[in-house]
């Protein structure tokens, strides 16, 4: 019998192994893909060279992405064939925005943006798959392969701003003709550090906004004034906790005062919004930190008031450097996702539920872990069983969520306790959804923001419920538990229920069973 998912093999007593971390391995294209390449046109090898000041101090520069270290194999195939057909056809193109930004990082992009001279309807005629999308910010979404690669115009990316620049922000000095379209372009950016541009041809990355002297910092600062940045939209106080979260950087003072004084502002915000960027924050690598950030600036108990609550009973400080359960949890989904590998946003939802049925009722190791391998093999209880009473692996004793180990004389009996554990965790799932109950998680704590917000679909909580409805109901028919520990990141990203129950074994096994051998290096006590 072996259950190897979750790296165990069980011959006389069990084995477990280090989790799965996912690394990005650099691959250069060759061959089939030559047709494609950029053919850059060599600059002086100058780190930056600077042109110019604006009314703040700021310097402006054009430095040599060479020098930076970006190469044209770092650029996604899609990406090149779109940058290529815009060039033979005599447009500007470059790359800009955060990929840019992550690519001197030597980070892998989550996608990668193209701007062009070119109007949105000659980009559309450029290329067989292609569509021009959105009324208030129309870009093309050009198909190429399975990506798809978004295309904004100059033409249509001035004006985006609400603020006016007047005498608050006047163009830098030597700014003129291309150099000043460039310029109008990267200040309606969110922040400096994304209003990097990059020209792939001439290998030169063009800074006006200070953001290569804030990546060397390590801060995250708005182009514009943090309380008129946020107010024009506040969608960027939950990019800003992201993209800090993701790259380790800390806010500017001004930007940190803000982000916390109009922390309640996001609930102005579309709740499908909501959504889509709490999913970039807990599924592309980053979650942990993303949470630490959100509680530390008073989000979390906007977003999301249960895990909130469970923060403050705990006595979870802003600047807690501590961990505890939950934070594990999302500290061993971190490990098998990338910001190029993501997963469902049902595998977070389902990790979310999973710690509140615990923290409400905590309960045996054994019970928890039979639970995680009942979830991978589809509903085979008296398989799960089986292992778990086999398991000699020290548990973690200071999470309060699990119990002390006690003699569960019969297999009967801890089924019967894994059932529960599984109706506990469903209807954890309810309260999630439930928009009294969340207005209430906070009530104990009267300085807490009031919130309501429930921003998961009734479809998707049913979708979650899923992954946990083969317990009980016995094997599903039809149903082939994953060997191996390899995964299938497009079946995960897309909500494969083979691989999400996959990762989420994986996952609560690794966080009540540390693989480390010494644990205290992994979860602090």
């Amino acid at each position: 019998m072996a259950f190897t998912a979750v790296g165990i093999a069980l011959k006389t007593q069990l084995t477990f192994r280090r989790p799965l971390v996912f690394c990005v391995r650099k691959v250069r294209y060759s061959g089939s893909l030559a047709a494609v390449d950029l053919v850059a046109e060599p600059v002086s090898k100058h780190e930056g060279e600077v042109f110019g000041r604006d009314n703040k101090g700021h310097e402006w520069k054009k430095l040599n992405s060479e020098v930076l270290g970006i190469e044209t194999w770092m650029i996604s195939k899609p990406t090149r064939v779109v940058l290529n057909g815009l060039r033979k056809k005599g447009y500007e193109v470059y790359l800009v925005g955060g990929c840019v930004r992550d690519l001197i990082l030597k980070r892998t992009p989550k996608d990668f943006d193209i701007i062009t001279s070119a109007e949105l309807k000659e980009v559309r005629k450029t290329f067989v798959r292609c569509e021009i999308v959105g009324k208030r910010f129309p870009i093309c979404h050009v198909h190429v392969y399975d990506t798809i690669v978004e295309v904004s115009s100059f033409s249509t990316s001035v004006g985006k701003s609400s603020w006016k620049l007047g005498n608050n922000f006047s163009k830098p000095s030597g700014c003129k003709g291309r150099d000043y379209i460039r310029w109008r372009n990267c200040i309606q950016r969110d922040f400096t550090i994304n209003g990097l541009m990059l020209d792939p041809y001439a290998q030169v990355v063009y800074d006006y906004m200070g953001g290569m002297e804030d990546i060397r910092k390590f801060k995250v600062r708005t182009v514009i004034p943090a309380n008129v940045s946020f107010v024009e939209d506040c969608a960027r106080i939950l990019r800003a906790v992201r993209i800090a979260a993701r790259l380790g950087f800390r806010f500017t003072k001004e930007t940190a005062l803000s982000v916390r004084e109009l922390a309640g502002s996001v609930l102005r915000l579309d709740k499908g919004r909501i959504l889509l960027e709490m999913n970039y924050m807990l599924a592309f690598g980053s979650a942990e930190a993303s949470l630490r950030l959100l509680w530390r600036f008073g989000l979390l108990e906007i977003l999301l008031p249960i895990q909130a609550s469970y923060f403050a009973s705990k006595g979870f400080r802003r600047r807690d450097g501590r961990s505890n359960m939950l934070l594990s949890l999302f500290s061993n989904l971190d490990k098998l996702v990338a910001p190029n590998r993501p997963c469902h946003c049902s595998l977070w939802i389902a990790i979310l539920a999973f710690h509140k049925a615990l923290f409400d009722q905590p309960r045996d190791p054994v019970v928890v872990a039979a639970f995680g391998l009942a979830v991978h093999s589809g509903g085979s209880l008296s398989e799960a069983v089986e292992i778990a009473r086999e398991i000699s692996q020290p548990y973690v004793p200071s999470f309060d969520e699990l119990l002390e180990p006690r003699d569960i004389d019969f297999n009967d009996a801890l089924m019967d306790d894994v059932i529960d554990l599984s109706v506990s965790v469903k209807a954890a799932l309810c309260k999630m959804t439930d928009q009294f109950y969340i207005s209430q998680a906070m009530a104990k704590y009267p300085e807490a923001p009031y919130s309501d917000m429930v921003f998961i679909p009734w479809a998707l909580s049913l979708r979650v419920s899923k992954i946990f409805e083969c317990i009980g109901r016995g094997m599903e028919r039809g149903c082939v538990p994953k060997r191996g520990k390899q995964i299938n990141y497009e079946s995960l990203a897309l909500g494969s229920l083979k691989e999400v129950r996959h990762l989420f074994a994986r996952i609560v096994f690794d966080t009540i069973y540390p693989p480390h051998q010494n644990r205290d290096k992994h979860i602090a006590t």
